[in-house]
């Protein structure tokens, strides 16, 4: 081999390898997005915890490349904050009552909640989307008064709730009809009335900071907006907007 071609070569080596890096971002994501992210793409290093809680990272620096919340509050507020890229709504959601399998305390209504026994709730912090969306059901509902009625546990992410409805440690909790999806037989899905449900927007914005992958974050996110993306978000129980 001689060495104009050895050059050549190493040449295009050289220039291949910030493809390769920007083929990695750093994605901060909602805990609801666990299982679907990865299944989009597995090459980025995920970050999967409470919105309010990532949205917090990110202001104080951390190394987040694109930051994809389970609401439009969060990313609007990096957005403003001149954090972020403009953000995209690239999935919605619907808010559900999970039990466990073998529903111990035979609810089968959230109406069930209002009367009898007092009983062990899951439920989002007020600040966490889960949290925020779940008081707005309840309030449209007229149903406030069951939190103060049950024993509450306050939880971080819906990661958290589902795990303790799936163990027990909960008689019922409020969730996405995703994290139900995820849970799989583990816990039981009550719907709760469609005309209740506030609007559960997912908000993804590249980040704004020194040395982000701005090729490697947009590159994901096209992929989860893409054909293939859509239909993955739509096999774990996500809504898709229009495009």
């Amino acid at each position: 081999m001689n060495r104009t071609l050895l050059s050549t070569l190493a040449i295009a080596a050289s220039l291949a390898a910030p493809a390769a890096a920007q083929a990695a971002p750093t994605v901060y994501a909602a805990a609801s997005l666990r299982e679907a992210f990865p299944e989009i793409d597995s090459a980025p290093r995920f970050n999967f915890a409470g919105s309010n809680q990532l949205q917090t990272q990110i202001e104080r620096g951390a190394p987040a490349d694109l930051f994809a919340s389970a609401s439009s509050t969060e990313a609007q507020a990096l957005f403003r904050a001149n954090r972020c890229e403009r953000p995209v709504t690239f999935a919605t959601n619907t808010v559900v009552m999970l039990v466990p399998a073998a529903n111990p305390a035979k609810l089968d209504s959230i109406y069930d909640l209002k009367r009898g026994p007092q009983r062990r709730l899951a439920v989002g912090t007020a600040g966490v989307p889960i949290g925020a969306y779940t008081r707005k059901l309840l309030a449209r509902m007229r149903l406030t008064s069951i939190l103060s009625k049950h024993i509450v546990s306050s939880e971080p992410n819906v990661t958290s709730i589902t795990s303790k409805v799936a163990l027990g440690s909960a008689d019922a909790g409020f969730a996405y009809l995703t994290d139900a999806r995820a849970a799989g037989n583990r816990v039981k899905v009550i719907r709760l009335p469609k005309w209740a449900q506030p609007p559960v927007r997912y908000q993804a914005c590249v980040v704004k900071r020194s040395g982000v992958d701005t090729g490697g974050a947009n590159a994901f996110l096209n992929k989860v907006r893409s054909s293939t993306g859509r239909r993955i978000l739509a096999k774990w129980g996500f809504g898709l907007p229009p495009r």
